[in-house]
């Protein structure tokens, strides 16, 4: 056995999607990272391969956009009786909207999960950080000051023991939980059996997404090949663990449900689980986080886990970074499970809901069971009644609803923050490019948008922010078409709405007046009339200005 004093302050245990965007966003944030996956090499399989509109726009801020660029529209569906040559609907799974300024992405996108992980193993390797296949984390020791991870690493027929000392640990794997003692509450549905797959088929065009029965589906993909499908069936009492381990009988089973002899298939990989419904009750213990498939399990109807796992992981990594850097205090750490939580449980609910309405759906007569309504794409998550939130708006005593919808004139601290396009930059020369809000968020800095039509109070804002530690907050300079901001008060960058879109979208009357921060994860933190309104906010993430000065 081998003891590593490791000088990295974060280990990453599991690199599927959430662990390969948490090692991404704190490398972008300067935090060195290492990041270990139990499997002896990278996966195939389509797996979660549905991007939802929210996780498209975490990929582009972290500067991913091969995974858009290569993602597929989701194929239309087409029902089925056995044996039927012909279709008996065909119809889309989710209605195609069009992009608007506000919302650039506005549609679910198709990629195989192993084809998106491709690409951010490829950013990571830009920072010289590659995953390490083949090691496992078998158990963990906590200390007031570190974590002692144990882990196991497979090298041919040899297995070697390290012993890692680490400051923090983030798992994404699996049953981290029930190794901290975390409870899970949900329940598993046994008698509800379900697999999923890669396969090739000879005989089926590949430009549907076919549907048989109670149920077998098949997804057209060319992800790998012109007759690639990504495979999921279920059915009451339907013995998948057999099926998926047998390519013969699998194959047996799909000739029998589709009672379609022209059909020939070639499985590439199968597997089977069941439909756990579950979540720990706080996705921190100490020095230790939970995210993803470590922190809840859910039902694969509606598309919703990858897209909640990696938003997980987002969220946590900017808190991180500042807590290691010494500029937040650790109890700004609680504020992930605070913030991510509420949100995980609606996701349970409205995927068991959708599990529940497609089990009862007659498949022979109707494909509606698998349209997908617009709150699954994510675009109205929020974080409204979270602890680091200031939102000095008139705003109405609402419930809270963590998967709602937001509407043009309701945008609140703790929502999305919208995109805006027709920009024009005023100056620096160098940012000329710049033509929208979304290319100005980064998950590295927090973002102050200052919404105003001259120049009496931006000096004094920007004063203010420039008290906080360097390169933490942007200062962005939102002006109307025709105003008076000069150049030399105008912050870090100064942009002009020329289309209106901004003050639009951010509910900001023409005369400007307002403040709004975007944080690094491209939420809302505060919306704000000055000076004092910036103060209440920063000073619930940073350690006072004085003690960081010192």
């Amino acid at each position: 056995m081998t003891l590593s004093l490791d000088n990295t302050p974060v280990l990453i245990a599991g690199a599927g999607p959430s662990g390969l965007v948490a090692a991404l966003t704190l490398l972008k944030n300067g935090i060195a990272v290492r990041i270990i996956d139990k499997e002896p090499k990278h996966r195939i399989g389509q797996r979660g391969a549905a991007i939802a509109p929210r996780s498209l726009e975490l990929y582009h801020f972290l500067g991913v956009d091969e995974i858009e660029k290569n993602a597929n529209p989701p194929p239309l569906v087409r029902t089925y009786r056995p044996g039927g040559l012909e279709p008996l609907e065909t119809l889309p799974i989710a209605v195609h909207v069009d992009p608007t300024p506000a919302y650039p992405y506005f549609n679910f996108a198709m990629l195989g999960q192993d084809c998106a992980e491709s690409h951010l193993h490829s950013h990571l390797a830009k920072y010289s950080c590659y995953v390490e296949f083949g090691t496992e984390l078998v158990s963990i020791e906590q200390h007031p000051d570190h974590v002692r991870a144990h882990l196991v690493k497979k090298r041919d027929d040899r297995e070697i023991l390290e012993t890692a000392q680490v400051s923090w640990l983030i798992g994404t794997d699996g049953a981290r939980g029930m190794q901290l003692g975390l409870t899970f509450i949900g329940e598993t549905r046994n008698e509800e059996g379900m697999l999923t797959g890669d396969i090739r088929v000879k005989g089926l065009d590949n430009k549907h997404w076919h549907m048989w029965g109670d149920i077998v589906a098949l997804r057209a993909t060319p992800d790998f090949g012109e007759d690639g499908f990504a495979l999921f069936a279920s059915g009451h009492g339907l013995d998948t663990e057999r099926i998926a381990s047998n390519h013969d009988l699998l194959i047996d089973f799909l000739t029998s449900v589709t009672e379609r002899q022209d059909m020939h298939f070639d499985v590439r990989w199968a597997s089977d689980f069941r439909p756990n419904i579950r979540m720990t009750r706080r996705f921190r213990d100490g020095r230790v986080f939970l995210a993803g498939d470590a922190a809840h399990v859910h039902s694969p109807t509606g598309g919703q886990g990858m897209n909640s796992s990696i938003q997980d992981t987002f969220n946590l990594g900017w808190k991180l970074a500042l807590v290691i850097k010494g500029l937040a205090p650790p109890s700004l750490l609680d504020t992930y499970s605070e913030e991510r939580i509420p949100v995980i449980a609606e996701m349970l609910k409205v995927t068991t809901e959708l599990l529940d309405d497609t089990a009862k759906a007659d498949r022979s007569t109707t494909g509606s069971a698998f349209k997908r309504d617009p709150s699954m794409y994510q675009l109205g998550v929020n974080y409204r009644g979270s602890s680091i939130l200031v939102d000095e708006q008139d705003l109405l005593e609402n419930e809270v609803d963590p998967y709602g919808l937001v509407t043009e004139g309701s945008l609140q601290a703790g929502d999305r923050a919208p995109d805006s396009t027709g920009l024009h930059v005023v100056g620096p020369p160098d940012e000329e490019g710049i033509t929208r809000l979304f290319a100005v968020f980064k998950p590295w800095f927090h973002t102050a948008l200052i919404f105003t039509k001259d120049s009496s109070d931006v000096r004094m804002l920007t004063s203010a922010l420039r008290r906080y530690p360097q390169g933490t907050i942007r200062c962005v300079v939102l002006s109307p078409r025709g105003s008076s901001v000069s150049r030399a008060a105008a912050g870090d960058l100064h942009l002009v709405d020329g289309e209106g879109h901004a003050f639009k979208w951010y509910n900001v009357p023409e005369e400007g007046g307002r403040v709004v921060v975007v944080r690094p994860d491209g939420v809302v933190g505060a919306i704000v009339h000055g000076v004092e309104g910036l103060h209440r906010y920063f000073e619930l993430i940073f350690f006072s200005v004085d003690r960081i000065l010192v």
